[in-house]
């Protein structure tokens, strides 16, 4: 009779560095309560550090495939972890949370840790929490702080990678110091720069950047080239649809571009958007492919959807106007 599996057994497979880690064990570091989170912590000193990361790298695998998983308990207990490589891995397993406590924590890692590793991935995570603050989710002075931080981050620090990412998080607010920050890294002649000015106009939401975006859809950085395409997608830039066709129809196209440009059409939508994608499922023989179109085209339908229940609310609204 087969004993059934228990944390306990998953825990001691842990510890013995020359066996794998089974897919099915993973499941068993979700959403851990304080007993099971304790048992843990206790068996996690004596885990060789590779082995740590290993399994970390694992989770953070099965987080990306598996929608029902949640590791946030993990990833909250191991931020002061001794070494950076796993404090920055078990930020990035806390990348669903929305909880405004971790803020500070975050703050602390950006400014104060030691190694970069941690501060980069803090830094990403940072700008989801003002994102959630421009939403109202967030205590506005504890908002303030973050952006203040991010802030900072921009203006003083030296490496440039840690700048840039402080720049696109910081994008996502509203606070009138940005757009000027956007601007002047957009006037920069380093490419990626350029391509981090672009990313950051993206997550604004501003119409304002549109033809700053649509000037660099073509530029022969693919650099650029991938930010640019993005950016088009997010901003809902109807003008960058055709521009985006002739990408996907040059043959030389580089993937990563070609990618973001089909998601761009799904994010604008139109008819023109539809034809293609639809013409694209035809045509292709590659599995993943034809799953990542139909997942663009059902994203398009949603895009399309949403629009015609904003134009009916404004409709709705313009008739209650004039009734009064």
């Amino acid at each position: 009779m087969t004993e059934k599996l228990s944390l306990q057994n998953v825990l001691d497979r842990l510890l013995e560095s020359k066996k794998d880690i089974p897919q099915g064990h993973l499941k068993f570091y979700s959403d851990l309560d304080s007993k099971s989170l304790k048992l843990f912590l206790d068996v996690w000193p004596r885990v060789e550090p590779t082995r740590k990361l290993v399994l970390l790298d694992a989770l953070l695998s099965h987080l990306d495939s598996d929608s029902i998983v949640s590791y946030e308990e993990i990833g909250r207990a191991l931020l002061d972890d001794p070494d950076s490589e796993a404090r920055a891995r078990a930020i990035r397993l806390l990348v669903e949370s929305d909880d405004p406590k971790l803020a500070g924590k975050l703050i602390d890692i950006l400014l104060n840790d030691a190694d970069l590793a941690p501060r980069l991935e803090a830094v990403q995570l940072l700008g989801e929490f003002v994102l959630l603050g421009e939403l109202d989710k967030i205590n506005p002075s504890q908002q303030r702080k973050m952006e203040d931080a991010l802030l900072s981050v921009v203006r003083s620090e030296t490496d440039s990678v840690l700048r840039k990412r402080a720049l696109e998080s910081l994008s996502f607010s509203s606070r009138p110091e940005v757009a000027a920050l956007i601007e002047s890294a957009f006037e920069r002649v380093d490419p990626a720069w350029i391509a981090s000015a672009l990313r950051a106009m993206g997550r604004s939401h501003d119409e304002r950047w549109n033809e700053n975006v649509v000037s660099m859809l073509l530029d022969e950085d693919p650099l650029i080239k991938f930010a640019a395409v993005e950016a088009a997608g997010q901003l809902i830039i109807e003008e960058a649809s055709p521009i985006l066709l002739q990408i996907l129809e040059n043959e030389e196209e580089d993937d990563d571009v070609a990618t973001a440009a089909i998601w761009a059409l799904s994010q604008i939508g139109g008819d023109d958007a539809r034809v293609y994608l639809t013409a694209l499922i035809d045509q292709t023989e590659d599995e993943d492919l034809v799953e990542f179109l139909e997942d663009a085209l059902e994203n398009l339908n949603f895009t399309e959807e949403f629009n015609k229940f904003e134009l009916l609310t404004l409709d709705d609204e313009d008739e209650l106007d004039e009734d009064k």
